[in-house]
C-alpha cells in the first residue's frame, strides 16, 4: 500500500488559486465567444425565427462555450484511451 503525502497549506492555496485563474479565464473566453457569436449573421437571422428553429444554434453556442472551457481548463487535448 502506497503512502500518500499530504500536500502544504502554500501547495493548497498555490493549487486553488491556479484553478480559479483557469475557470475565471474560461468564463472569460466564453463571455468573448457568445458577443462574438452575437454579431454574426446567424445570430441575426435566428433572433427572427421562431423558438424551435433557433434550437439546433443554441445547442452549438453551448456546445463551443463548454469546448472553450475545456480547453482553458487543460482537460480538452487528451485523446481518448482505448
Amino acid at each position: 500500500m502506497r503512502i500518500r503525502r499530504r500536500k502544504s497549506r502554500k501547495s493548497q492555496a498555490a493549487d486553488l488559486l491556479g484553478t480559479y485563474l483557469k475557470l475565471k479565464a474560461a468564463s472569460k473566453a466564453a463571455k468573448g465567444a457568445r458577443k462574438a457569436a452575437k454579431g454574426t449573421a446567424a445570430y441575426q437571422v435566428a433572433k427572427r425565427t421562431p423558438f424551435i428553429r433557433r434550437v439546433p444554434l443554441i445547442l452549438a453556442g453551448a456546445g463551443a462555450a463548454v469546448f472553450v472551457a475545456m480547453k482553458a481548463r487543460g482537460g480538452g487535448d487528451q485523446p481518448a484511451s482505448a
